[in-house]
C-alpha cells in the first residue's frame, strides 16, 4: 500500500495512475487496509488526483474514496473532499462514470448529518440529476436526496431549492 501511494505521488502518467487507485480502492474494500490507508496519509494523496484534469483518473480517485469512506475516522478527514466532489457532480457530463462516481461519494458522506451542510447548494444540481438522468443517475441521487431528507435541518433546504 506504501509503494502505491508513493507511485501515486512520483508519476504523473494517467494509465498508471488509474491502475494504482483500483489497486488501492480494491485494498480499501478491506477494514484494516482502511486504517493502514489513512496512516500512510493515503487520503489527502487520492484527494489529491481529484484535481487531475484525466476525468479517468478523478473517477477512480473517487472510487477508491468511495471505499475508504466506510470508516468513520477517515470520513472526518476526506470531508474536505465534498465540496469539490459536489463541483465535479455538476460539472461532469450527464450520466457519465464520473457523474456516478462522485454520486456513490456523496451517499456514503450522506449517511450521517454530520456534512448535509456542505451538501446544500447542490440540491438544485441533484434535483435536475433526478428529472433528467438516466435510471442509474437517479436511483443514485435519490439515495443522496434521502439520506438529506432523514436530517430535519435540511428540510428547508430542501423544499425551497430551485430546479
Amino acid at each position: 500500500l506504501q509503494k502505491l501511494i508513493h507511485l501515486l505521488q512520483a508519476t504523473d502518467d494517467p494509465l498508471i495512475q488509474e491502475q494504482a487507485l483500483i489497486t488501492l480502492s480494491n485494498s480499501a474494500a478491506f477494514s484494516v487496509n482502511q486504517d493502514i490507508i489513512r496512516n500512510l496519509d493515503g487520503l489527502s494523496v487520492i484527494g489529491g488526483m481529484l484535481s487531475d484534469c484525466v476525468p479517468k483518473v478523478k473517477e477512480k480517485a473517487l472510487n477508491a474514496l468511495n471505499n475508504l469512506s466506510m470508516n468513520i475516522k477517515n470520513q472526518e478527514e476526506i470531508q474536505v473532499y465534498i465540496t469539490q466532489v459536489c463541483r465535479n457532480v455538476e460539472s461532469a457530463p450527464l450520466n457519465s462514470d464520473l457523474q456516478l462516481a462522485g454520486l456513490r461519494f456523496l451517499t456514503n458522506m450522506s449517511v450521517t448529518t454530520d456534512y448535509h451542510h456542505k451538501m446544500i447548494n447542490s440540491i438544485p444540481c441533484f434535483l435536475h440529476l433526478l428529472s433528467e438522468g438516466t435510471e442509474r443517475t437517479q436511483i443514485q441521487v435519490l439515495k443522496v436526496l434521502v439520506n438529506l431528507s432523514a436530517n430535519p435541518a435540511m428540510t428547508r433546504h430542501l423544499l425551497r431549492a430551485q430546479v
